[in-house]
């Protein structure tokens, strides 16, 4: 009596799935004239397809070349006038991301003590920014990488989400930034050629060292200061960009499986009430930023947006605000979580 495989038990089968999902949803929101609508399509196609299906496995160098694919478009717009900017008010920039990195362990540790998750995990769940960092840090300090998974991705699709509704409203027809009218635009292969140099070395030395997040972070780096002195225009092909926002979404998305949501179904309400009270710091930070600095709202929103800084680089890319704004301060909360967030964490938990 032969045993027949069922057909979503397939990989290949579920990439399929998950590719057609994704072009409807991402190309749908495009349609809408959506910020970071691919992004968005991919994560809902991915999350869909690991609760219902199964998750797919998306092979790690695929993710790490598309975090470098990011760090070069945070580089290109850290031009010399966003670099000068930081300098001149660095300490906005260090002050903001205080608050919020505080704002974050306080609620890790409200959580931890109303017992609401074992151990340290929502000391690691609640860290804002560098979503990836932390799920991999967590474990060696014996956090439950399962949950710390569940929340800091919870945490990446709200405010993911929210932020681009925010910027889609925020922004008239006239503002959106107009597209490429074919995604195989090029206007210079020697700079691709350059470009692609770069994150491919970028994402080599990453995956070979296994540096958290070090895909973006040697991309945008590298492509700063070559682009600084001059030895680097840095240009990135309309197809690559929607190829990188599918991998990060989709990274995102498949990481929500029906074990994941078992385990942390009970914590979820309060799971939920710790990431909303985040955003709201956000949104008062944003205020602050708009009354004191004179920074424009929607500019001043996503740059205190506690999401991946992944996922807000590619919204304020495709939206009509000070990019290099938002990428800087993004950045320099990304280097303090990175740097200082174990560090916090174990301070707290003990």
């Amino acid at each position: 009596m032969s045993h027949r495989t069922p057909w979503h038990t397939h990989a290949a089968l579920r990439w399929l799935v998950l590719l057609a999902l994704s072009g409807l949803f991402g190309g749908l929101l495009q349609l809408a004239q959506f910020p970071a609508g691919m992004l968005l399509g991919c994560m809902m196609a991915a999350i869909l397809l690991a609760l219902q299906l199964g998750p797919v496995v998306l092979p790690k160098p695929v993710f790490v070349l598309a975090q470098a694919v990011l760090g070069c478009l945070m580089a290109q717009s850290m031009q010399p006038p966003a670099l000068d900017q930081v300098l001149a008010r660095w300490p906005l920039f260090v002050g903001i991301n205080v608050l919020v990195m505080t704002a974050g362990g306080l609620l890790g540790w409200w959580l931890v003590r109303r017992k609401v998750l074992p151990g340290t995990t929502a000391l690691w769940g609640i860290a804002p920014g560098a979503a990836s960092a932390m799920v991999l840090m967590a474990e060696s300090y014996g956090a439950d990488m399962r949950l710390v998974a569940f929340m800091q991705y919870t945490r990446v699709v709200i405010v993911t989400a929210v932020a681009a509704w925010v910027a889609h409203l925020a922004m008239s027809v006239a503002d959106t930034p107009v597209l490429a009218s074919s995604v195989l635009v090029v206007h210079d292969l020697r700079h691709v050629a350059a470009t692609g140099l770069l994150m491919l070395v970028a994402a080599v030395l990453a995956h070979r060292f296994n540096l958290p997040a070090g895909g973006m972070v040697l991309a945008l780096v590298a492509g700063t200061v070559l682009q600084a002195l001059g030895w680097l225009v840095i240009e990135l092909p309309p197809l690559l960009l929607m190829l990188a926002y599918a991998a990060i979404g989709w990274s995102v998305g498949l990481r929500f499986t029906r074990l994941i949501l078992m385990h942390a179904w009970q914590a979820l309400p309060m799971v939920l009430v710790a990431i909303a009270a985040l955003m709201g710091l956000g949104l008062v930070l944003a205020l602050l930023l708009v009354w004191l600095a004179g920074v424009a709202p929607l500019t001043a929103y996503l740059a205190t947006s506690p999401g991946g800084a992944d996922s807000v680089v590619v919204i304020a890319a495709t939206s009509a605000v000070d990019v290099g704004f938002v990428m800087a301060m993004q950045l320099v909360r990304f280097l303090m979580v990175l740097g200082l967030g174990p560090r916090l964490t174990a301070w707290l938990a003990r």
